[in-house]
Parts: C-alpha cells; sequence; structure tokens
C-alpha cells in the first residue's frame, strides 16, 4: 500500500487511510472466519490449539541446531548436551525463595538461555579483520544519511509496535506469538531477541545500501514490548528510543560485523534454525490436533496422522507447495471441515458424551 502511493504528503495521507481501513478489514474477516467455524455441526477450532503445543519445547533446542549449522556436528551437539543439563538442573533446582519471595525459573527458558549463550561464544570466537561493512557506510554515506534524517518517524513507528507488543495485540513472529498465547512472556522475549540479533546483517546492509529501514527496524522493539508486558506508555517510550539508538549505531554495527564475522554468518543460521524447527514443531503439533478431532468420532483413530502426514508429503512433491511450517495448521483446518461435510453426509458419526 505505501509503495503503491504516491511520495507526497497527499500520498503518505491516502497511505496510511487506506492502510488503517486494511487492518480494520483483516481484524473483522478473521473474526468473521471464527464464527463461521463455530457455527458448523462439528466446532474443531478448540482442537487447533494444540497445533502450537509443542512449540515452546521445541525452540529451546534452535540454538543448538543453528550451532550445528554454523559450526558442525560436535559442536551443535555439546550445545545441545548443555541444553538439556540446564533444563533437566532447572526443572530440579529451579524453584526457591528469596527472602518473601518465590522464584520458579521455566525450564525451557534458561535452556534457551544457555543455546543461546553457546551460540553467542562459538560465534564470536571466529576473528576477522576485513572492512567490507564498514566500507559500505562510507561508499553509501548518503543513504545512511537519509535514513537518519526521518529519525522521528521511525521513532514513532517504534515506539507504536513496543506498545502494541506490550498489549499483546501484535508479535514479530510465530514463534513469539504462540509463546505469548501460552503466558510465556519471557520466552517469547527471548526468542524475539535472538531473532533481532539474527536479523542485524540483513537489516543494516540493506539499509546502508538502499537507504530504506524496516519498520520495525531490527525488530529490537518487539523485545522492548514483551518485557514490558502490561505497561504500554513506558513501551511507547522504550520502543521509540530503541529505533533512535539503532540509527546512531548504524556505523558501529557495519564495524562490529567486519570484526566478528562469525556474528554475520550467525544471522543466517539463527533464521535457518528457527525456522526447521518451527515446521517440525508445527508438523507434530498438527498431528496430535487432528488426532484429537478424529477422537470426538467412532472409529477413525488414525485418521488425522494419516491426514496430516499426507498433506506434508503430497506439499513436497507438489509443483506450488506452501511453506511447510504452514502445512501442520492449514492441513489441520482442512481436516476439520473434512469431517464436518463426513458428518453432514453421515459417513461419521461423533462420540457418545461421557
Amino acid at each position: 500500500i505505501g509503495t503503491f502511493c504516491p511520495d507526497s504528503l497527499v500520498g503518505t495521507v491516502i497511505a496510511g487511510v487506506v492502510g488503517a481501513a486494511y487492518g480494520v478489514a483483516i481484524l473483522l474477516g478473521l473474526e468473521s472466519i471464527v464464527n463461521l467455524f463455530g457455527s458448523l455441526p462439528f466446532n474443531f477450532l478448540a482442537n487447533l490449539g494444540s497445533v502450537s503445543s509443542f512449540v515452546t519445547a521445541a525452540f529451546a533446542i534452535f540454538p543448538s541446531v543453528a550451532v550445528g549449522y554454523q559450526h558442525g556436528f560436535k559442536k551443535g551437539a555439546i550445545a545441545g548436551v548443555i541444553t538439556l543439563v540446564v533444563y533437566l538442573l532447572t526443572v530440579k533446582f529451579g524453584k526457591f525463595a528469596l527472602g518473601d519471595a518465590k522464584v520458579a525459573l521455566n525450564g525451557f527458558g534458561m535452556a534457551m538461555l544457555a543455546g543461546m549463550l553457546c551460540l553467542l561464544a562459538f560465534a564470536t570466537s571466529v576473528k576477522g579483520t576485513g572492512d567490507a561493512n564498514s566500507s559500505l557506510v562510507t561508499t553509501f554515506g548518503d543513504k545512511v544519511k537519509r535514513i537518519r534524517s526521518n529519525w522521528w518517524l521511525l521513532a514513532i513507528m517504534g515506539g507504536l509496535v513496543a506498545m502494541a507488543t506490550s498489549l499483546g495485540i501484535v508479535a514479530g513472529d510465530p514463534i513469539s506469538l504462540g509463546l505469548v498465547s501460552e503466558g510465556s512472556w519471557a520466552e517469547a522475549a527471548m526468542v524475539a531477541l535472538a531473532r533481532a540479533i539474527g536479523f542485524i546483517p540483513l537489516v543494516f546492509t540493506t539499509a546502508i545500501v538502499t537507504g530504506v529501514y524496516g519498520p520495525a527496524g531490527s525488530t529490537f522493539v518487539f523485545v522492548v514490548g514483551l518485557l514490558l508486558h502490561g505497561n504500554p506508555f513506558v513501551a511507547v517510550v522504550a520502543g521509540a528510543v530503541v529505533m533512535v539508538v539503532e540509527l546512531a549505531l548504524i556505523n558501529v554495527f557495519a564495524k562490529g560485523m567486519d570484526k566478528f564475522p562469525g556474528m554475520k554468518d550467525m544471522g543466517e543460521h539463527i533464521r535457518t534454525s528457527m525456522n526447521k524447527v518451527l515446521e517440525v514443531a508445527l508438523t507434530v503439533g498438527g498431528v496430535v490436533a487432528a488426532e484429537a478431532m478424529a477422537a470426538k468420532f467412532v472409529g477413525i483413530t488414525g485418521f488425522g496422522a494419516l491426514f496430516v502426514v499426507g498433506c506434508l508429503l503430497l506439499n513436497r512433491i507438489s509443483k506450488k507447495p506452501i511453506v511447510e511450517l504452514a502445512v501442520g495448521p492449514v492441513a489441520c483446518i482442512l481436516f476439520g471441515i473434512l469431517l464436518n461435510i463426513l458428518l453432514v453426509l453421515q459417513l461419521i458419526a461423533l462420540a457418545p458424551v461421557a
């Protein structure tokens, strides 16, 4: 919408109005779909929640997977063992008292943190002497100035994103979204932080060359919003400050990527490992959710697993496959619709309620 509208004051106003209308339309459209599914003979919406049931657990291991992609199997296995040990120790000893306060550490959150520390340790161990990114800043200095000249607009955007995240209205990625829906705000913040670190090289390099900055910057504003959950007015100020700081440190980040090339390479591996882990978690969750739906009917145990696994494998050989991380959720929705069709045709029957 913003790209389509003219680059003028009138175009900016039009983009704002149309963009706002588009946002409202999406909200109303989603609500209509939910209401439509709720009116079906078999309401399967409650079972769809199981699709994301393994996301929190699975994501504790993504830093170790990223280590494996970047530094090889052995170091990935070492990080994986450390992750598992930290999880077990947290589960065993993670509940204690500090004076009158009771502390309960989350096992998956601490395991993910341990994995991230391993990832950072291995990445920073790779040193470099080049100046490719610093040279980009010098060559495209006018582009950087263009971005910084619009700091106030980017600050407003960063503040609003952080505020909306603090209120639980938006999230920066599907993983954080799933964790927030479970009330795991700290874990969601850690995932958002890892994602932000992973996108630093991509966001800053693109910004330096093109003179165009991302609407959420390096996405650290999502981290701010998650950490300041329930404090929207603090979040809006903090988000604006974070965005301005990002703009001020473009040169510093560029030099840092030259000094620690492992950190630059780490970004790609973080994004890859996140997607791989999410694909597996949502597929497994999709099988569980579909089987939970099938259990509501008489004599079709295993039908849900058959359907989801079939969708997954057939999608891989399709000429126009959908992204694999969407297969689990989409397959479950299609399976729920199929069950309703079979129910209306009286080919299956609901199991009696105990």
